[in-house]
C-alpha cells in the first residue's frame, strides 16, 4: 500500500484563509476525502487506553448476565446437577460421584454436595444473611475445604462463592456491600483473553481475591482466592518454630458452558478446586459439577441456610 500523501503546512494555511461559501464547501469535501483515505484511528485504543475501568467491566458483565428486569426478578434460585469429587494427596488419590444443589434467596446461600461414601458424605455451606455455617464430615470433623471456608467465611458472606449461579452474587449489589473493586489488567484463562478485577471486602480479608471476565463476552469465568499462612512462633522456642511451616492456600472457581435460564445467561459447568501447599507436601481437591436443573422464584425454607441446624 502506498503511503498517504502529506499536505504541506503552507498549503493548509492557505486553505484556512479562504472565506467564500464555495471554497468552504470545497474544503469540507476535501477534508472528508482526506479522512477517508488516511488510516482510521476511530475506535482504536492506544496503549494507555487499554486499561479499562472496573465500573466498565462490571457494567458490561451485568449486561451479559441478563436484562436488569430479569436480574431483579430472580431473587430465589435453585440449581442442581451432578458432582464428581477428585482427591489427590502425596500418598493417596481417588474420585467419587454424587449430586450438588445450590440454593439462594437474595443474599442467603446454601451449597451442598452429597456422595455415597462413608468417609466422605459431602460438603455443606450455608449463609442465612447473618451467620455462616459449615457442615461436618463426622461429628467434630470437617474436610480441608470445610476448614478453609470456616476460617474465610467472607467468600460466602460477600456473595462470591458460586458466582452468578446465586442471587447473592457480589456484583449485583456492590454499592450495598461497600466493597472496593479495582481493575487488575488482562490475562488469559483457558487460552482466552480476560479482564481481571481485584475485590476487597468492606471489612477486610486475609484473602487475595481476583475475579476474571471473558474479554469478548464479559461473562464471569473464574474467581481465585489466595492466602498464605506463615509459621507462628511456638511455645517451644525457635527450634519448635523452625519445624512449623508456611502454608499456601489457593481456591479456584471456574465457570463455563453459559446458556439461557430464566432470561439469564448462567453457567452449566462449575469447577471448584482447593490446593494446599506446605514444605513437606500438599494436596489438591477438585469438584467438577455439571448443572442441568434450574428453578426460579420458588419458596425456600429459611432453615436450609443454616447447615448446623440440620
Amino acid at each position: 500500500m502506498r503511503p498517504a500523501a502529506q499536505v504541506p503546512t503552507e498549503d493548509l494555511k492557505e486553505m484556512f484563509k479562504t472565506r467564500t461559501p464555495r471554497t468552504r464547501r470545497a474544503l469540507a469535501l476535501a477534508c472528508a476525502l482526506l479522512a477517508a483515505l488516511l488510516p482510521s484511528t476511530a475506535g482504536a485504543r492506544t496503549k494507555a487506553d487499554d486499561k479499562m475501568k472496573a465500573e466498565e467491566v462490571i457494567a458490561k458483565h451485568l449486561e451479559a448476565l441478563g436484562p436488569q428486569v430479569a436480574r431483579d426478578a430472580a431473587q430465589t434460585r435453585i440449581v442442581g446437577g451432578t458432582s464428581r469429587a477428585i482427591f489427590k494427596a502425596r500418598s493417596t488419590s481417588g474420585a467419587i460421584d454424587g449430586q450438588v444443589v445450590i440454593a439462594s434467596d437474595e443474599n442467603k446461600v446454601v451449597l451442598g454436595m452429597k456422595f455415597d461414601a462413608p468417609n466422605y458424605p459431602g460438603e455443606r455451606f450455608g449463609f442465612d444473611g447473618r451467620k455462616f455455617t459449615v457442615g461436618y464430615l463426622t461429628p467434630g470433623v470437617r474436610s480441608p475445604m470445610g476448614n478453609f471456608a470456616q476460617t474465610n467465611g467472607e467468600i460466602f458472606k460477600e456473595g462470591l462463592m458460586g458466582g452468578t449461579l446465586t442471587s447473592a452474587w457480589a456484583l449485583l449489589n456492590l454499592s450495598e456491600r461497600k466493597a472496593k473493586v479495582e481493575y487488575g489488567g488482562t490475562d488469559k484463562v483457558n487460552d482466552r483473553p480476560v479482564h481481571k478485577l481485584k475485590y476487597y471486602p468492606h471489612k477486610g480479608s486475609d484473602l487475595k481475591i481476583t475475579l476474571y471476565f471473558d474479554a469478548e463476552t464479559f461473562q464471569h469465568v473464574r474467581t481465585q482466592y489466595d492466602r498464605i499462612v506463615g509459621a507462628r512462633l511456638g511455645s517451644g522456642g525457635p527450634e519448635s518454630s523452625a519445624r512449623q511451616q508456611e502454608t499456601r492456600y489457593k481456591i479456584v472457581e471456574e465457570f463455563g458452558d453459559y446458556k439461557e435460564e430464566g432470561k439469564l445467561k448462567l453457567p452449566h459447568s462449575y469447577k471448584l478446586q482447593l490446593e494446599i501447599n506446605k514444605t513437606d507436601g500438599g494436596s489438591l481437591d477438585r469438584w467438577e459439577m455439571t448443572l442441568d436443573q434450574f428453578a426460579f422464584d420458588q419458596e425456600i425454607d429459611e432453615r436450609m441456610f443454616n447447615v448446623e441446624a440440620e
